[in-house]
């Protein structure tokens, strides 16, 4: 069987010639080819500000480019129809498509309405600084483009627990609506700044029973109409996890199957909190390994000083290999995002070593990293701005590594702060599979690690051409590997 590999479609700042859609497409045979098999696509609805969101500002989730909303028919990635043929082609290609659900919150609501409120400390959000008073705001949502077309839900504002702008008075802060299903923040898994259900825009309240009816509705909608094979679940720590549950229950039994489902638990310093939140969700999803991330980030910043033999401490991949999606970046870690922590280039083919080559974890590859990536901003005030994300061709090469040859019996020795390896003994199953990873964040480093008695006499070369030696395994099946400085050589047989 071969292994899943997942790749994140898109990045913050896509900017190409040709529409996303239409590059999904184009590329899905290259895709396979790399050995990926699941694609996670950017959110594919209207967003509030039509073309140019990036769909996490979600407005109608009904409309896929189809319906001219928000100043736009179709959204930042084309339109439905492109849409429906990306997805075509990647399933001809047997991949899987992974479809991004936003459900914490809705943006640019069509009317305004008056309802009660109490301002909340934004510090605190268990604590109200004001009594009951009225606003206005953007809470009904009747979507004038596309009308009753798929559903006639109509949100308004007892969809909601909470608003950021107060329309009447021009002020911005944190509203707690007050309505019948309460006048505070749900439970929700994260309790950073007292209760963080707040997140942004209009927070959907999910013990409104007729919003539960219609998520899940749109659910079995998207499936129906797509074809998509899963979803990865945005700001989870946000949302209710009695919700996640009963949505993702619903849509099994409904389609008689177990969709791949992955969520956004962004915590990257304490593994209890991830381990608590799998246990809400009763092991439901996947998790993406945020603290991962981190180890990551910090052993690209501390160079030398970091203790690789402790890459994988308090980590999903350590803990929970099972749920762990490993990533090495994405979209909210990328530079000038709210969460920016992008891991240093000279790294990054280590931690992608780190992700794909070993048995534990789905690893997640990024866009920019295969394809690049460019933003530019030009300011008219001070400075621009321009940052270029270059490919890793390491990464192209560690993917399709990963599908041949990435098997068998895995060896550890992460016994050195500044070098660690390990090997992959292989199987009967995959034709020349068993490699040896080695990698230093110092000096050249070296290793002599057993891979298998079956390897005796092979001879085995580096296959990102780090280094030219050749490895011949002795007849207890132990090479020695080297790996140059700073870096990582992935050792494998010869020819093969």
């Amino acid at each position: 069987m071969q292994n899943q590999t997942l790749i994140q479609y898109f990045h913050w700042y896509y900017n190409e010639e040709e529409n996303l859609w239409t590059k999904v497409a184009n590329e899905a045979a290259h895709l396979k080819e790399m050995g990926v098999t699941m694609a996670w696509l950017p959110p594919a609805y209207k967003g509030s500000s039509g073309g140019y969101s990036v769909g996490y500002d979600a407005y109608d989730l009904f409309d896929l480019g189809e319906f001219d909303q928000k100043g736009s028919v179709e959204t930042k990635y084309g339109s439905k129809e492109q849409f429906l043929k990306a997805i075509e082609a990647l399933h001809d290609q047997s991949i899987g498509v992974l479809a991004d659900a936003v459900f914490n919150h809705k943006a640019a609501g069509d009317e305004l309405e008056r309802f009660l409120v109490r301002r909340v400390d934004e510090n605190d959000r268990t604590k109200f600084i004001s009594d009951p008073f009225e606003i206005e705001a953007w809470t009904k949502f009747t979507f004038p483009g596309r009308g009753d077309t798929y559903s006639n839900f109509k949100w308004d504002f007892k969809c909601f627990s909470g608003v950021d702008w107060a329309n009447d008075i021009k002020e911005k802060g944190i509203f707690s609506i007050q309505n019948e299903v309460g006048g505070d923040f749900e439970e929700v898994p994260s309790d950073e700044k007292g209760n963080f259900d707040y997140l942004m825009f209009n927070d959907i309240d999910f013990r409104n029973r007729a919003v539960v009816d219609e998520l899940k509705y749109w659910g079995e909608w998207l499936v129906n109409s797509t074809g998509v094979d899963g979803f990865r679940l945005d700001a989870v720590k946000h949302i209710s996890p009695e919700f996640i549950r009963e949505w993702i229950a619903h849509l099994n039994a409904k389609f008689d199957r177990k969709f791949f489902i992955v969520a956004e638990n962004w915590d990257i310093v304490n593994s209890v909190q991830q381990e608590t939140y799998l246990q809400q969700i009763e092991g439901e999803t996947q998790l993406f390994d945020t603290l991962l991330h981190r180890r990551f980030y910090l052993a690209s910043k501390q160079g030398k000083d970091f203790d690789l033999s402790s890459i994988l401490n308090n980590t999903l991949m350590s803990i929970r290999p099972e749920l762990a999606v490993t990533f090495v970046d994405n979209h909210d870690s990328q530079p000038l995002q709210s969460l920016e922590s992008y891991v240093d280039f000279w790294f990054r083919p280590i931690a992608y070593a780190i992700i794909l080559l070993r048995q534990q974890g789905i690893p997640c590859l990024f866009f920019p990293d295969v394809y690049g990536g460019i933003y530019d901003d030009k300011s008219e005030v001070g400075e621009d701005t321009h940052i270029q994300l270059a490919i890793l061709p390491e990464v192209e090469i560690m993917s399709r590594l990963r599908a041949h040859l990435a098997y068998g019996e895995q060896c550890d020795y992460f016994n050195h702060k500044n070098c660690i390896g390990w090997t992959r003994a292989g199987d009967d199953e995959h034709e020349h599979s068993g490699l040896a990873v080695v990698a230093s964040n110092s000096e050249d480093g070296f290793k002599t690690m057993d891979i298998g008695k079956k390897h005796c006499g092979k001879t085995f070369v580096d296959a990102l051409k780090h280094r030219t030696d050749e490895v011949v395994i002795d007849q207890n099946g132990n090479g020695g590997f080297p790996c140059n400085a700073g870096s990582v050589s992935v050792w494998v047989i010869k020819g093969g």
